[in-house]
């Protein structure tokens, strides 16, 4: 399968690649948790709502974790973590989380294996293509590649 993407211009006023164009990835939809529980019932021996049971389970489970300011890592997935959005301060005398920590996020990082060449690959892209979305809809053809 291919993620699709979409050309677009760099238009900003100041910069030193105005004009150029770059590829955006585009999300063609969204899927929700009720879909991936149908798709495990589909591909295991699981009924949907064991499935989606769980699933809503460990979202509040890594939740309640990295607020706990525990990094969460899933086998075969990657590393769920808490992150905090902040500005400096002068000393860290004069830091206080009151008036430096502007925001909190999450960071997720996905599992990376080291094949024999010692090319890292991220187990989420690895085996990835990628194609330019039809702009009206009709497809242009195979031009897909892989990066």
């Amino acid at each position: 399968m291919a993620v699709f993407y979409r050309l677009v211009q760099d238009n900003r006023v100041n910069s030193t690649h105005k004009g150029e164009w770059y590829a955006r990835a585009k999300m063609i939809d969204t899927i929700n948790l009720d879909e991936i529980a149908q798709r495990i019932q589909d591909n295991t021996t699981a009924k949907k709502a064991d499935a989606l049971a769980v699933l809503t389970e460990m979202v509040e489970v890594i939740k309640d974790f990295i607020q706990k300011s525990y990094a969460v890592r899933i086998d075969g997935l990657g590393t769920f973590k808490m992150g905090l959005s902040t500005s400096p301060a002068p000393t860290a005398k004069e830091f206080s989380a009151a008036k430096n920590v502007k925001g909190l996020h999450v960071n997720f990082q996905p599992v990376v294996t080291v094949d024999k060449n010692g090319q890292r690959r991220n187990v989420l892209t690895s085996g990835s293509t990628v194609k330019e979305l039809p702009k009206n809809d009709v497809d242009k053809g195979d031009d897909e590649v892989t990066p």
